[in-house]
């Protein structure tokens, strides 16, 4: 099952043309790793297909439901905001400066949303809540406000948020991008584990050997297109020229 196609997309930002029709697709329990330089156009092409942003062209489809589909002249007309708020609990977003609340606590964190949007009643929210932290190693740190926490803690509360809203595909931009190596670590352990459990992700990564690792399929974006993609061998067996210069930089 095709759990989300970005076909054609394209973002303008004044004259700088950022997206040139960039097109994916990740199917249930896929994970997609995109990497490239920085200015390449990776978290911009995150941010459209979570409704950060709106793509100037191209379609954007969850579940086979159109979020935004193209006119006749190939831009994009978005769904209604009754339609899109549905399609926002589709999907769940890990950003690299963990984004928590910092007045609430870990526990707060976890169970705002899906009380508050998705009206779960509180009972429910708690006992997931609990089970997230168990899975995160955070049992301990319910009470707790993000300043008292690592950065890799604060990072795995922001992965328990975004699972606690049982998205059907998780999205993390660079999630590891503000970590030391060692809290690097237990951030990409976590997402490892997710993986072994069938998690549909999409994730951008300077992380090599990781997306390697991870990954059943690997994008690599430079100056706003896809240059080349293909399995995880893309990593260490790359065809396109552009490719290898990337990587051959990353080795050094």
């Amino acid at each position: 099952m095709k759990i989300l196609e970005i076909n054609g997309c394209s973002k303008q930002f004044g004259s700088m043309e950022v997206l040139k029709g960039v097109s994916i697709s990740v199917m249930a329990g896929e994970v997609l790793a995109i990497i490239g330089p920085s200015g390449s156009g990776k978290s911009t092409l995150l941010r459209c297909a979570t409704l950060l942003e709106t793509m100037d062209g191209g379609d954007l489809v969850y579940l086979g439901k159109y979020a935004a589909r193209a006119d006749r002249d190939g831009r994009s007309v978005y769904a209604s905001p009754a339609e899109l708020r549905r399609m926002r609990s589709r999907f769940g977003m890990v950003f690299q400066n963990f984004n928590l609340f910092p007045h609430y606590s870990v526990l707060r964190n976890i169970i705002d949303a899906p009380v508050s949007v998705q009206k779960r009643s509180k009972a429910e929210a708690l006992e997931s809540a609990g089970a997230l932290l168990k899975k995160m190693g955070l049992e301990d740190k319910a009470d707790a406000y993000p300043y008292q926490l690592s950065g890799g803690q604060q990072q795995r509360v922001a992965i328990a948020r975004a699972l606690a809203m049982k998205p059907d595909i998780l999205f993390f931009d660079e999630p590891t991008s503000a970590l030391d190596p060692e809290l690097t670590g237990e951030i990409l352990k976590v997402i490892r584990q997710l993986a072994e459990e069938n998690m549909t992700m999409v994730i951008v990564t300077h992380e090599m050997a990781f997306a390697r690792d991870v990954s059943d399929h690997i994008v690599f974006m430079d100056d706003g297109v896809i240059v080349e993609e293909g399995g995880p061998e893309i990593v260490s067996n790359p065809t396109r020229e552009r490719t290898k210069l990337f990587l051959e930089r990353f080795r050094q």
